[in-house]
C-alpha cells in the first residue's frame, strides 16, 4: 500500500503561491472544492488525522462511496500512489503550511502566523515546498 504521510515534516506554501497569508477557502454554494473539505476536516481537528485519512476521506466523500465500504474503498485507493498534501490547494494557492508531527498527524497554520516562522526557523524539523501550479 502507497502511502501520502509524512513525519516531523512541515509543507511551506509553494514558490509561486499568489498569496503570502493564510486564506480560508471561498465556498460554493452547490459543492465543496477539495480545499474546504481539506480546510474543515484538518483545521477542526488539528493532529486528529494523517495525510492518508484527510486524502482518502475527501476522496470518498467527493466521490459518494458510503462509509461502510471505506475500508475496502482505502484499500484500493491506496493500492497506487496518490498525490500527497504538498499538492493541496491550501499550500498551493490558500497560504497554510502543513505540520506532520512525529507520528504523521497534520495540522495547518497560516503563513503569516508565528508557528509557521517557528517551523520554518527549527532546523529538528524537515521542511518542503509545497508543489508549484505552474511549470518554472
Amino acid at each position: 500500500m502507497e502511502s501520502t504521510n509524512y513525519y516531523n515534516t512541515f509543507i511551506e506554501i509553494a514558490e509561486d503561491c499568489p498569496i503570502d497569508f493564510g486564506e480560508v477557502p471561498p465556498s460554493k454554494v452547490d459543492k465543496k472544492s477539495i480545499a474546504n473539505y481539506q480546510f474543515d476536516m484538518i483545521g477542526a481537528n488539528p493532529y486528529k488525522y494523517n495525510s492518508d485519512d484527510v486524502i482518502f476521506t475527501v476522496y470518498a466523500i467527493r466521490n459518494g462511496i458510503p462509509e461502510g465500504e471505506w475500508g475496502e474503498a482505502r484499500k484500493q485507493f491506496f493500492s497506487k500512489g496518490q498525490p500527497c498534501l504538498r499538492s493541496s490547494p491550501l499550500t498551493k494557492r490558500y497560504g497554510w503550511g502543513i505540520h506532520h508531527d512525529a507520528e504523521g498527524r497534520v495540522a495547518m497554520y497560516p503563513a503569516e502566523s508565528k508557528e509557521y516562522q517557528a517551523y520554518l526557523q527549527d532546523d529538528s524539523i524537515k521542511k518542503t515546498k509545497a508543489m508549484r501550479s505552474k511549470r518554472a
